[in-house]
């Protein structure tokens, strides 16, 4: 082995190390790291910033206007590359450091790997205390970006430059781990960015990554057949996993060799096309009669590649009691949940193993029957709810028209809010992986920052295909100044703002539970002395983009064929109704904290039916 060394500062190894690490996708090597986002301050400029910008060429830096959005567009662009690629966000110390809290938990939630480079104290505390800092005058060694260790799947702070050689490719390691996959920080001292460090040059060589397979164990795979091969009524359920693990043509394979209907998770939307005749549709608190009704009548839910969150089991009420749970998944933790008989391992492994085995056997060509007829009747319900005209205007009306109109491959971003809901519920497959519903963590803000991100990701790869951006009046108010980093980086978006006056769907959870208005819209809010409202269009024409406004869904489709010519990102804003444009069927129980004492007759009446369907819901069992 090599004994040359070269002197570098710890920036400059870190950024070095970064740029000499590549991955084989799909037999072609690409770099690992697709560059990264920053905005720089005291804590990353003079040290990280000299490093990044000796490799500007081959890890570009895209200037962020938000540290939080920053990491938004970083999980999209990780979502978009199936976690194969990743981006990094750098970040001064201090506030900015703190504002990508939020995107790291959402990273942390999805699944997501996002590599964070944050600036930090002096390790000396010779200048002590310095500007931004906060002091623990209990332990002077816990500061803010400890708040990152909840919200990280491995953290560090490098103390000395030597250590950079065994904690950065722990952390790249950790990223690329289909079972630990999620963000990874580096806490990095203003002083020790700086110091130099003889590094072995061999650390520096080039080096090629693969996603490990993991394998499922043949005792597992035994008693996965044994339960399907007794079921009468299976049913599986196809979540984000899949496609990461690149499974889809295995699940599609082990659908039809079996019979088996499918049903999707959000993350898991776009598995199968919308016209795939074992797709039975979306299902949970957010899905469709038919996937939720075959869910209730199954006697074995073969969940695949999710983490069984609460809106895809309806807090766990959208199963029968006595139905038996199966999954396969990569993570031990979300294989084991609710006493699931579990296989652990990677999808298209196991998919491949536990058909290999079962053979011919088949689900009851009636039981299939069941399920197709169950999602016609929903496709007839979402083509009325999606009809212009039926109501006032509505999010479903809009999602309608631009599905009629985009390519079959763009790529569509939607995030918390009412919008999650009315896309999974609405929106008709016509490309795989071509839906991107962030609901992890349900993060307010994450639309046009994640378009953004997943916009330079596709750029990479489909240029000539669009981003297409749903995002409420609250989640434009919360985050859009990735609207003028779209228009200076020449990454087009295509951003519907559809304007309902506030928070309006948790204006309807409060209504469904009994409660007043109150807060939420901003008609109904007792602290505002004269609502207006905002011009969305001036605004976003004042961030560079050709923005217009729309009355109706008919005058929307012409502005989207405009937004589809046009060669930078174009918003378009449509005022939707607050009460009337609901999506009303397709949801299971929720469960929501409701009061259980209340002199309010309403609320009182609401509490009672929300509990009322308590003893459907599994106990874990």
């Amino acid at each position: 082995m090599s004994t040359e060394t070269i002197r570098l500062t710890t920036a400059q190894a870190i950024i070095r190390y970064l740029n000499a690490q590549f991955i084989e996708i799909d037999g072609e090597k690409t770099r690992l790291c697709g560059g990264g986002f920053g905005i720089f301050g005291h804590g990353n400029v003079t040290c990280l910033g000299e490093a990044l910008y000796d490799h500007r060429d081959t890890l570009p830096l895209y200037r962020g206007q938000n540290e939080q959005s920053m990491g938004f567009a970083a999980a999209a662009y990780a979502k978009y590359h199936l976690r194969r690629r990743f981006m990094f966000c750098t970040a001064s110390a201090g506030p900015g450091t703190a504002n990508l809290v939020t995107a790291s938990a959402l990273a942390h939630a999805n699944r997501l790997p996002m590599l964070m480079l944050c600036g930090d104290t002096f390790l000396t505390r010779l200048p002590d205390p310095v500007l931004q800092q906060l002091e623990n005058f209990n332990d002077p060694t816990f500061g803010v970006n400890d708040a990152f260790r909840p919200v990280t799947r491995f953290w560090d702070r490098i103390t000395h430059p030597a250590q950079v050689i065994q904690s950065l490719p722990t952390a790249i390691n950790t990223m690329l781990d289909p079972a630990d996959c999620g963000p990874a920080f580096l806490g990095l001292p203003q002083d020790v960015q700086g110091w130099a460090y003889d590094y072995p040059v061999s650390f520096f060589e080039d080096r090629t990554h693969h996603i490990r397979r993991q394998a499922p164990d043949p005792v597992e795979v035994a008693a996965a057949v044994a339960l399907l091969e007794s079921a009468k009524r299976p049913v599986m359920i196809a979540g984000g996993g899949v496609q990461y693990s690149g499974a889809v043509a295995e699940m599609t394979a082990f659908a039809e060799a079996h019979n088996i209907p499918v049903i999707e998770t959000i993350a898991g939307r776009a598995n199968l096309k919308a016209d795939h005749p074992l797709n039975i549709g979306p299902v949970g608190v957010t899905g469709s009669d038919s996937a939720n009704a075959i869910a209730e009548q199954a006697d074995l839910v073969f969940a695949v590649g999710t983490r069984l969150q609460d809106f895809t089991t309806g807090s766990w009420t959208a199963f029968a009691q006595d139905a038996k749970l199966l999954t396969l998944n990569v993570g031990r933790h979300d294989a084991s949940k609710h006493l699931a008989q579990a296989v652990v391992g990677d999808a298209k492994l196991g998919l491949q193993a536990i058909s290999a085995k079962l053979g011919s056997i088949q689900a009851p060509s009636s039981w299939t029957d069941t399920a197709k007829s169950e999602r016609a009747k929903w496709d007839d319900y979402v083509a009325e709810n999606v009809r212009p005209g039926n109501r006032p205007n509505s999010y479903a009306q809009a999602i309608g028209v631009v599905n009629d109109l985009c390519d079959h491959n763009d790529r569509v971003v939607a995030a918390a809010g009412g919008l999650p809901a009315e896309v999974t519920a609405n929106w008709r497959t016509l490309d795989i992986g071509t839906v991107d519903v962030e609901f992890g963590f349900s993060c307010m803000g994450y639309e046009i920052a994640g378009g953004w991100g997943a916009r330079i990701a596709q750029s990479e790869n489909e240029p000539d295909q669009d981003t297409i951006i749903f995002a409420g009046d609250g989640s434009y108010l919360l985050m859009n100044s990735d609207i003028y980093s779209s228009v200076l980086t020449g990454k087009k978006l295509i951003i519907l703002v559809l304007d309902n006056g506030g928070f309006a769907v948790i204006n309807k959870l409060q209504n469904n539970t009994g409660n007043e208005s109150f807060n939420n819209l901003f008609a109904d809010a007792p602290t505002i002395a004269d609502p207006f409202a905002v011009d969305f269009e001036a605004h976003a024409a004042s961030m560079g983009a050709n923005a217009e406004t729309v009355s109706n869904p008919a005058e929307l489709g012409e502005a989207f064929k405009r937004a589809k010519a046009a060669d930078k990102t174009s918003v378009i804003v449509m005022k939707v109704d607050a009460y009337e444009g609901w999506t009303t069927e397709g949801h299971t129980w929720w469960e929501v904290g409701t009061p259980h004492v209340t002199d309010n007759p309403k609320v009182r009446a609401a509490h009672e039916d929300w509990e009322a369907t308590r003893p459907k819901q599994r106990k874990g069992v």
